[in-house]
């Protein structure tokens, strides 16, 4: 039998209780870096490696325009967001998030989330122990409405924290945590909308020049304002991955006590160190496990044929764990970030790609900053990890760690 005409036997079950480890398992088995198979129906072409990278991004070959399934949809990132959208409506689109990357911007928001981290440590202290993933969605929700200029008042900052991790951490799940998600997603865009509509009826007076204020204003390619779901959808594309950045905060507080070694540059503000130390958190530990698009047409990679309509899979844990590219994958090594120049398409836990161009997250810019800032002040601050179940299972998707990273006898760091 040809190998384009040989049935494919669909892994959704597989891939749905192996998480993380299911495509880098497929791929280690493979004689090369590409993997067909089938996926919720549908016939699969896997691949990983910085060529790969660019061939997924090449909307000649790749779209990403209703390959999000509808549940995805509805929990992480809303219907008729930027990330369902493809060639010139997706750069109309984009334009209104690209000027949220510029240094200045990313500044102003690194400030308006260490201050709401210095404002609520000493009441963790108080406390005597506190999850150290749930505080700091709350830290991570409070400064990104004060810089996106979206009120929230404090007594209501942890339940909308929770919104917003409820849709990252249902949105690849069935059950309880997915009907969460969608609850989750449908409160925070009733209330988003509510207030874009208060703000176009000048009932609300949105900051000048504030992710509020560009996103009521903004009009996309067909030259019409966005509509109040859609507003409100794309108000959550900012606020909710920043703070979904409380995955990233836990992990490093992870990584500190694995290896406290590290924790001396962070204190001391080494800026290379720290940031070589961020990069590592967001290539070592597991976020996103792959991204999937449709082929525009057959295509092939590597030999491999995958007809149109099919789904192309980029491998992002694998690739972030790839030992032609890391050496030694598997180790925790923030200095490898300071041997040598890493590539755009090399490290890519986020996408990868042009994010001016592109699908890759225009936040991640955000994601570095905030992680950095933190990353020091957890490193500077007294605690104690009590014993506790610090794991992290491959097979949930999202993980973290299980136990949310305890801490007790916080105090903020002196001076």
């Amino acid at each position: 039998m040809d190998v384009l005409s040989r049935p494919l036997i669909d892994r959704t079950l597989p891939l749905l209780a192996e998480g993380y480890a299911w495509l880098p398992n497929r791929m280690r088995d493979a004689t090369g870096p590409v993997v067909r198979t089938r996926i919720m129906g549908r016939p699969a072409l896997a691949l990983r490696g910085p060529e790969a990278v660019r061939f997924f991004y090449d909307e000649e070959n790749v779209h990403r325009h209703r390959a999000i399934p509808e549940p995805v949809l509805a929990t992480l990132f809303g219907h008729e967001a930027v990330h369902t959208l493809d060639g010139a409506a997706h750069r109309a689109r984009k334009s209104l998030f690209l000027p949220l990357l510029e240094p200045g911007r990313v500044a102003g928001l690194v400030d308006h989330v260490t201050a709401a981290w210095d404002e609520a440590v000493p009441a963790w202290g108080r406390r005597g122990s506190v999850v150290l993933f749930d505080e700091a969605g709350t830290v991570l929700a409070t400064g990104v409405h004060r810089w996106a200029g979206i009120p929230l008042d404090d007594a209501d900052a942890a339940a909308t924290a929770r919104d917003m991790i409820a849709m990252v951490d249902g949105f690849a799940t069935a059950g309880p945590r997915h009907l969460r998600a969608r609850r989750a997603r449908a409160r925070q865009e009733d209330r988003l909308g509510r207030l874009v509509r208060d703000v176009r009826s000048g009932e609300v007076t949105a900051p000048a020049g504030s992710v509020l204020d560009l996103v009521c204003r903004h009009r996309d390619a067909d030259g019409e304002q966005l509509d109040e779901k859609t507003a409100a959808v794309e108000l959550l594309n900012v606020v909710r991955p920043t703070t979904a950045v409380a995955w990233f905060v836990a992990f490093a507080a992870h990584a500190l006590h694995r290896w406290p070694e590290h924790r001396a540059p962070l204190a001391d503000g080494d800026l290379p160190f720290t940031a070589a130390f961020t990069h590592e958190v967001r290539r070592f530990y597991p976020f996103v496990p792959f991204l999937g698009g449709l082929a525009v047409r057959d295509l092939y990679w590597r030999g491999e044929w995958i007809p149109a309509g099919g789904l192309v899979v980029l491998d992002v844990y694998g690739q972030n764990h790839d030992e032609s590219l890391w050496g030694d994958p598997y180790a925790f090594r923030p200095r490898r970030f300071l041997e040598r120049p890493v590539e755009r398409d090399e490290l890519i836990p986020q996408g990868g790609g042009d994010p001016a161009t592109g699908h890759r997250c225009p936040g991640e810019g955000i994601t570095v900053g905030v992680l950095e800032a933190l990353a020091g002040r957890l490193a500077r601050m007294e605690y104690s990890v009590p014993e506790q179940n610090l794991t992290i299972p491959l097979n949930r998707v999202p993980t973290r760690p299980h136990s949310g990273v305890l801490l007790a006898g916080i105090r903020p760091a002196a001076g």
